[in-house]
């Protein structure tokens, strides 16, 4: 496509205006020459043939041939554009010059800008001549010799002239069209030259009276120009108008209304952006008081909690009476499914806080169906459910989190054995082998009181429960089914829910695992160095660090960590996800002081929940000196890759 170069309004203005003048001044040139050519020439011709006839009239009479001569004398003198004035004697006719072509209007055009001559030819004839008694010369006499005439004897056989006319000869006149051409040029140069000057004139006059809306224009787009540049403007200058232009009024008063409204959305946007801020941070506080206050709660519950299983256990020593048995066996129950709720909803703040990753170890997934299967055999024999496994594989040996895996197939058990009462609940396997992975398909299908399928996207919320009532039959927090859910996620596998009200329910898992003789990125952090600072005393991110090959030593203590940098070369420098940015800042600005000789790369893994908040320390932490910022992460692929980079780099 066709692109122009950028083009002011006067620049155009006065482009247009010379081409429309030069072209107008060309045509008006061209038609005024023509015009003046074929009219000057038509004013000859008709000047020429009154000559023509006058020499003709004089020709005719008696003893005229002095004055024809004297006629054509002063003639020639006189106007230099007669070439010549012939006169042809003769008595009979010449049909070539008998032919009327002094009035053929229709080649005046043609005579007048292409002719070099033009002739003029009149019959001469006289009644005072008898034809049989003229004597004639044989050739043609130019009417320039007076004698010519002269010479010629009339004779008459009797005392009357004759009465009809005799022809004499021609008169011919020779029009020079070239000089009459330069003689009507040489006698308009004047007013030709009178009208450029005139029209020069003009043509200034009517730029300069355009120039004035073109000046009002830019002073507009000088204004504009301001705006554009100048993103803190706050008020614009005052836009200069010589001339009340309507269009150019209406144009700026436009820009000013649009000026103001871009203004008070600025003022909305910075407000709105304040707003945003505040929530952002009434969030992040929001945040860290809930995962401290479920950090606290659930310390303090397990604190008690362990208080109290301990003193079950004194108890279980001590002599008891049957009906005392019952009340421990009550507490008891009481106990353990406190404990179990307490460890979920730990576990659940866990994986929001991405404190727990996947640890992978060699399993065998029909050993575990059949642990499982043991596990659970009591609890539905005591409902006479039927417990039934449909193993549709050979005994098969995998790598994966066993425990996370086993933990997320014994909630669904369970939950189907509790919200079953008749019928059976079954164990379906089945394994799909790839080129480099197995995908393990696990389904828990129970003939239950099932679910309206209004509920199965809430099942998985947190604390979500169907009959919410305090009168339901069946016991628990809603909270199981969110914890396998994150579990599920976290091992980047899949869970999906199908269910009938009054008909049952089922749950099917597809698990991504590894081939046994699979050891993907085993040497990938081989011989390099990693010195990690944590709070807490455990983390599956030091696990799968030593997985890869890395020689990893933890410090927790601050002034340690500074100390095992200055005495040794350290290559990698992770801060973990429990660490505060503030904190990461301090530190990365004393290890980036103390550097000397090596620079170590420095790493902060933030918890997955503060994600949204990343652009909040990010900034302020790459410039103490921390060369990567990302969100923590215990899933080995995705962290061989993001470590992968950031070594080569």
């Amino acid at each position: 496509m066709r692109t122009h170069s950028a083009r002011t309004i006067p620049t155009l203005i006065r482009r247009s205006v010379w081409q429309a003048i030069s072209l107008a001044v060309l045509i008006g040139f061209l038609l005024s020459f023509i015009y003046g050519f074929v009219y000057h020439y038509q004013q000859k011709r008709l000047y020429v043939q009154q000559l023509t006839e006058l020499l003709a009239s004089s020709g005719s009479t008696a003893n005229g041939a002095n004055l024809v001569a004297r006629q054509v004398s002063t003639l020639l003198n006189s106007d230099s554009t007669l070439q010549n004035i012939v006169f042809y004697s003769t008595n009979y006719p010449i049909n070539a010059l008998n032919q009327e072509t002094m009035g053929d209007v229709s080649s005046d055009w043609y005579n007048a800008l292409f002719a070099d001559t033009v002739n003029f030819n009149h019959t001469v004839t006289s009644h005072y001549l008898r034809g049989n008694s003229i004597q004639r010369a044989n050739a043609s006499q130019p009417i320039s010799d007076p004698l010519s005439m002269s010479n010629i004897e009339t004779k008459s056989s009797g005392s009357k002239p004759i009465s009809s006319n005799t022809l004499v000869g021609y008169i011919n006149i020779t029009l020079d069209v070239n000089k009459m051409r330069w003689n009507w040029v040489r006698i308009n140069l004047l007013s030709w030259l009178a009208t450029v000057i005139v029209g020069i004139f003009g043509v200034w006059f009517i730029l300069r009276k355009l120039n004035w809306p073109t000046r009002d224009v830019i002073e507009l787009a000088n204004v504009c120009d301001m705006a554009v540049n100048n993103a803190q403007l706050e008020k614009l200058p005052a836009i200069q108008q010589h001339f009340d232009f309507q269009e150019l009024v209406r144009l700026k008063k436009a820009f000013i209304i649009l000026f103001n409204r871009l203004k008070i959305v600025k003022q909305d946007y910075q407000a709105l952006a304040d707003f945003e801020q505040q929530l952002h941070n009434k969030d992040l506080s929001l945040d860290m008081q809930r995962h401290n206050f479920q950090s606290m709660i659930t310390h303090e519950l397990k604190t008690s909690l362990n208080a109290i299983s301990g003193g079950l256990q004194l108890l279980d020593n001590q002599y008891l009476n049957e009906e005392q048995k019952d009340i421990l066996a009550i507490i008891h129950k009481g106990s353990q499914q406190l404990e179990l709720t307490l460890e979920q909803i730990i576990q659940l703040s866990k994986i929001e806080q991405g404190q727990i990753g996947i640890s992978l170890s060699e399993f065998n997934p029909l050993q575990m169906i059949t642990d499982l299967l043991e596990e659970f055999e009591p609890a539905a024999k005591q409902k006479n459910l039927a417990l039934i496994s449909r193993v549709q594989h050979v005994d098969y040996a995998l790598e994966g989190d066993a425990s996370k895996i086993k933990q997320v197939l014994a909630t669904l058990i369970d939950n189907a054995i509790k919200f079953t009462n008749n019928g059976q609940v079954i164990i379906e396997s089945q394994l799909m082998h790839f080129n480099e992975s197995t995908r393990w398909q696990i389904k828990v299908i129970d003939t239950g009181i099932g679910i309206d399928p209004i509920y199965i996207e809430d099942v998985f919320t947190p604390f979500f429960q169907v009959d919410s009532s305090q009168t339901r039959a069946h016991e628990g927090l809603g909270i199981g089914l969110s914890v396998i859910k994150q579990i599920v996620q976290l091992m980047g596998a899949s869970i999906e829910l199908t269910s009938k009200l009054g008909a049952g329910s089922q749950f099917t898992i597809l698990i991504p695992l590894r081939h046994r003789y699979q050891k993907k990125h085993q040497y990938l952090l081989q011989d390099v160095d990693i010195l990690y600072y944590h709070y807490d005393d455990t983390d599956s991110m030091v696990e799968e660090l030593q997985r890869l090959g890395a020689d990893v030593t933890c410090q927790q203590d601050e002034q340690s960590l500074l100390d095992q940098i200055a005495n040794t070369n350290v290559n990698v420098v992770m801060f973990a996800e429990e660490v505060l940015p503030e904190h990461v800042k301090q530190l990365a600005l004393c290890i980036r002081a103390q550097e000397t000789t090596s620079r170590s790369l420095l790493i902060y893994w933030y918890p997955p929940y503060k994600a949204r908040y990343v652009d909040s320390f990010e900034y302020g932490l790459k410039a103490a000196g921390v060369d990567y910022c990302h969100s923590a992460t215990s899933d080995s692929k995705i962290l061989a890759s993001l470590l992968r980079k950031w070594l080569v780099t």
